[in-house]
């Protein structure tokens, strides 16, 4: 019955030890999850700020071209 035991520890040790390591994978995929998430989103604002100012150069480009003829 001792063997019985000492196996039963060892697998609730096991048990636990894989419950933690797996609880903690998932915190840390979540959270690279959300840092992904919010890297694509500031991406897509800069690229908004960009093509604002592609726009507004070949505006410029166009009046100064007006301007030199």
């Amino acid at each position: 019955m001792a063997k019985n035991n000492a196996l039963k520890d060892a697998a609730v040790r096991i048990g636990s030890a894989a419950g933690k390591i797996d609880g903690t994978a998932h915190k840390t995929a979540h959270k690279a999850a959300e840092a992904v998430r919010v890297a694509k989103d500031e991406l897509d604002a800069l690229s908004k700020q960009v093509d604002a100012l592609t726009k507004q150069l070949k505006k410029s480009s166009k009046r100064l071209q007006s301007a030199l003829k």
